[in-house]
């Protein structure tokens, strides 16, 4: 069996129960060594076969699954966060599909939820914004025109942005032509790690604040109204508002 499991945004204790019994019991581990921190990867077994899949092709990744199965051995493959984002799991499954190897995903915290838990903040406010973006901006990798940033802008919802905070410059121009410069931004750096940063400002000054920080990679960028003050308080615990388990006051 083959385990892709979430081992969270970096903090040790944020990897799920489940995920870190697999991994302590695993055979064969291979992790994304250039995100996850091996602090999650303490208590295996003293036998267990690692590889660090930043140092590998997605064919050797898959021949390591495969010897191991063939070994049958349990195989856990370790990805940053929820490795549903990003996380380039896809490929490995339909190839694990083709070779009949049955495998499980185990989810994880991503980086994006511990940001929010970092900012001590919530992406979705009654009338602020209902709506959650998590995106990224084209590099090396392309994204689809259709999900270009000005257009997602347009809708004002909250926007997590991965993979591009070196952009953060000319990605706040973007933004600002439907957001305003004066909307709240904040960039969180390695959320949950003990090196975690947190760079607060709007649109116009979030750019001039990041390069002063020195933050060029593994961190992400936030965006929009959720991260000011005004909002409406929830109907789920209005005193007035009737619910399956509770009466209205009135």
């Amino acid at each position: 069996m083959v385990y892709f499991i979430g081992a969270g945004p970096g903090d040790p204790e944020l990897l799920t129960i489940k995920g870190k019994r697999i991994i302590d019991q695993a055979d064969v581990i291979i992790y994304a060594g250039s995100l996850v921190n091996e602090d999650v990867l303490k208590d295996r077994k003293p036998q267990a076969r690692v590889y660090n899949s930043a140092y590998m092709t997605l064919p050797e990744v898959i021949r390591v699954m495969e010897e191991a199965e063939a070994d049958g051995l349990t195989t856990a493959r370790v990805h940053t966060g929820d490795p549903s984002i990003y996380g380039a799991i896809r490929e490995q499954m339909d190839a694990l599909d083709e070779l009949g190897i049955v495998y499980e995903v185990v989810p994880g915290v991503s980086s994006f939820v511990a940001a929010a838990a970092s900012l001590k903040k919530e992406y979705t406010l009654p009338g602020v914004s209902q709506t959650v973006i998590l995106t990224r901006a084209p590099g090396r990798t392309p994204v689809p025109e259709k999900e270009n940033m000005a257009s997602l802008a347009a809708h004002k919802a909250t926007m997590i942005i991965f993979l591009s905070v070196g952009q953060i410059g000319s990605l706040a121009g973007t933004l600002a032509e439907s957001y305003g410069w004066e909307t709240p931004a904040a960039v969180v750096y390695k959320a949950s790690w003990p090196e975690e940063k947190i760079v607060r400002g709007t649109l116009k000054d979030i750019g001039e604040k990041v390069a002063e920080a020195g933050i060029k990679k593994t961190a992400l960028i936030v965006v929009g109204e959720f991260l000011g003050n005004d909002y409406e308080l929830s109907k789920l615990y209005d005193a007035e508002f009737e619910t399956g388990y509770r009466k209205a006051s009135h």
